[in-house]
């Protein structure tokens, strides 16, 4: 909506014109104050964002930062009458009269800087006194208190929480997933901030903030053994900003391992093992304890039966000594977590392939029987990660 004064003449305009027969309109003086020629024009980039987008302007943390200062802006012409009675002869779009949820009632004059003081944002003007960077207020307090850490003086009784946790996300029982909203934050619950996991161990009371949402004070455990009292928007901020912010999840609840599926279940696989016929002196030697551990998910017979011209079987028939069925798991998650359990009792062996070619075959491991079972079965009941084998005593021992 342009607003156009009448152009000002000279004597000797005046005079040129009278002579071509046309008559000067005089010049109208505005009778309006400065205030009011200001609120005019903080009420016409309103209209115009009205035009462009079809709606009036809205409140709300995700919107544009200058749709939200349109809308403070609004909001509080439609509380002063004396607004209204200036800005009722533009109102052609009736936006003085239909109120939108959550006005203000700060009755200051209209100035932008306030504006976007009172929406928790600092304006930092270039040379030019353009707007060159615009930072949430609450941003800043956010990495403010991320950044204040101080020492975790009992700090020996996290660390084996972290050690578990970087345990279970090698092993594939834990993964990592982008962190979404405030509402996953919880105390016991882990995250990766600023490459960093940090632990929710406790949280506050909760109460209303000054912008009436729900926040509450954390204790935020790093595992590089430092600390920080967090508000809980806080931490949320901080991990939506970090790009490589994420939320650990808990490991899946329930068995791993059924011998039925229940009703939704998908088979995934078998977990088997295999002992050789192999006449190779390492196989040969110790032909009892010698186990090929894998996952599959087509049959096992299929599966084995071109053994002997296979290197990955040791050039050798092989026979089925136990078999785990599995449902709803990853497969190439868990055979890892099973290499990497027995890892110190794989079988160093060589051997040509039908082209004479070395292979060293990564599956074998000198393992007895019984304590295969007892892996699956700390698998089955989440315990594993706490474990390793040791081939010095030929059994799993705790890790902690």
């Amino acid at each position: 909506m342009a607003r156009h004064g009448a152009r000002s003449f000279t004597d000797e305009d005046n005079a040129l014109l009278a002579e071509l027969g046309v008559e000067a309109e005089a010049k109208k003086e505005s009778s309006r104050t400065p205030r009011e020629e200001r609120i005019i024009a903080g009420f016409e980039e309103i209209q115009r964002f009205v035009e462009t987008h079809g709606r009036a302007p809205q409140h709300g943390e995700g919107r544009d930062i200058f749709e939200r200062i349109y809308a403070v802006r609004l909001d509080r012409l439609r509380e002063q009458p004396d607004c209204r009675v200036v800005l009722e002869p533009f109102d052609h779009q009736g936006l003085l009269t239909a109120a939108l949820p959550g006005t203000t009632s700060d009755p200051d004059e209209l100035d932008d800087d306030e504006l976007l003081a009172q929406l928790g944002v600092e304006v930092e003007p270039n040379e030019l006194t353009e707007l060159r960077h615009v930072r949430s207020a609450a941003e800043k307090r956010a990495a403010e208190e991320i950044a204040n850490r101080q020492k975790c003086e009992d700090f020996d009784t996290f660390k084996p929480l972290f050690e578990q946790v970087q345990r279970e996300l090698s092993a594939g029982l834990r993964q990592t997933k982008e962190f979404e909203r405030k509402a996953e934050i919880a105390p016991g619950r882990f995250y990766v901030l600023g490459g960093q996991k940090a632990y929710v161990a406790s949280m506050e009371q909760p109460f209303t903030n000054e912008h009436g949402y729900t926040d509450a004070r954390l204790r935020v455990v790093f595992d590089n053994g430092t600390e920080s009292k967090l508000l809980m928007r806080s931490l949320q901020r901080a991990l939506q900003k970090d790009s490589a912010g994420r939320r650990i999840v808990e490991p899946s609840a329930g068995p791993l391992f059924s011998n039925q599926g229940e009703e939704g279940d998908e088979a995934s696989g078998i977990v088997y093992a295999l002992r050789s016929k192999s006449d190779h002196p390492s196989v040969a030697t110790h032909r009892d304890l010698v186990h090929k551990i894998g996952v599959t998910g087509g049959g096992i017979a299929r599966r084995i039966a071109n053994a002997r011209l296979d290197p990955t079987f040791l050039m050798a028939d092989v026979e089925i000594v136990a078999t785990y069925e599995l449902f709803n798991i990853n497969r190439t998650r868990l055979e890892n977590l099973i290499h990497r359990i027995f890892g110190p009792a794989r079988l160093d062996i060589k051997i040509k392939d039908r082209f004479g070619q070395p292979v060293t075959p990564r599956e074998w491991f000198l393992v007895p029987l019984f304590v295969i079972d007892e892996a699956i079965g700390r698998i089955k009941d989440g315990t594993i990660t706490s474990y390793v084998y040791d081939p010095q005593t030929a059994s799993l021992t705790r890790t902690r």
